[in-house]
């Protein structure tokens, strides 16, 4: 396996870094930097394309971290010093290992879904902690993809990669920032399932979401953090659902990652209660 030592900032550990910190460095080379063993884990588990890993070779490296550099095919691997892993990690104690990962083409036409499908939308998310924690909740409710719109914040972004505990590498997720190409989307899933509904999500009081029938085919399309659902997107929804807040509450919302929990967990328990899924 072919290593490289790297014991100075010079133009290949500099490389990790804009990997991990700048957005248009990433798009150029296709790449991202992840740590953690839940979402290195995940990610050679779900056979992402791990280009290379990084780690200090005068450390005990832990049995984990041996067996995931001694069988995962890579293209180089990296050996840094002491001091620059620990700048570069981004946890109090410093990660084992790292590994920089090829992004996936965003392709609509590529999804894979059921015969009962759940998928979500988040238009515009301006939260990196917020997207982490929609993308975590979708993995655990059975969402089955992820649509992510408009200028947003970055996918590949560490934060939002750390976030998700591991369920980023779990789930389908797909940019597309041309709205026609959604509306093409929507267009095309209610003709591939006739009782197919999009859902659309508001702090205004429309349908309580506990009325709705969810069990069928469904599209949650959560709007932005501030400004909500953009009018194309609340326009070509069949209903707006709510979360009613009890009647005491000085709270009139919740958070969006709380929102989009609470409306997946309620399409997840109906679906048990008609289907045992």
């Amino acid at each position: 396996m072919k290593t490289e030592k790297v014991v100075t900032k010079n133009a290949t550990y500099q490389k990790f870094e804009v990997l991990k910190s700048n957005r248009n460095k990433r798009y150029k080379y296709q790449e991202f930097l992840v740590e953690g063993v839940r979402n290195i884990n995940e990610a050679v588990k779900k056979g992402w394309n791990i280009k290379s890993i990084l780690y200090v070779d005068n450390i005990n490296l832990s049995d984990w971290a041996k067996g995931i550099i001694s069988s995962t095919s890579t293209e180089i691997n990296y050996i840094l010093s002491e001091v620059l892993m620990k700048e570069l990690s981004g946890k109090e104690v410093t990660s084992e290992i790292m590994a920089i990962i090829g992004m996936r083409v965003d392709n609509l036409d590529s999804l894979v879904l059921s015969n009962n499908p759940m998928i979500a939308l988040f238009d515009r998310p301006s939260n990196k902690g917020n997207l982490g924690t929609i993308i975590r909740s979708c993995d655990a409710l059975g969402v089955e993809c992820l649509i992510l719109t408009g200028h947003a914040v970055d996918l590949y972004d560490t934060d939002v990669v750390v976030s998700s505990m591991g369920s980023f590498f779990n789930m389908q997720i797909v940019r597309v920032p041309e709205t026609q190409k959604v509306l093409d989307f929507i267009a095309g899933m209610h003709r591939r399932y006739p009782t197919f509904n999009t859902i659309g999500t508001t702090a205004h009081k429309e349908h309580p979401i506990y009325d709705l029938d969810l069990s069928g085919p469904v599209l949650f399309m959560i709007g932005n953090e501030t400004d909500g659902l953009c009018n194309t997107f609340k326009d070509c929804c069949d209903l707006l659902a709510t979360i009613p807040m009890a009647e005491s509450s000085y709270a009139s919302s919740f958070n969006v990652g709380c929102a989009a929990t609470v409306m997946f967990y309620e399409a997840s328990r109906q679906r048990y209660l008609y289907f045992g899924e």
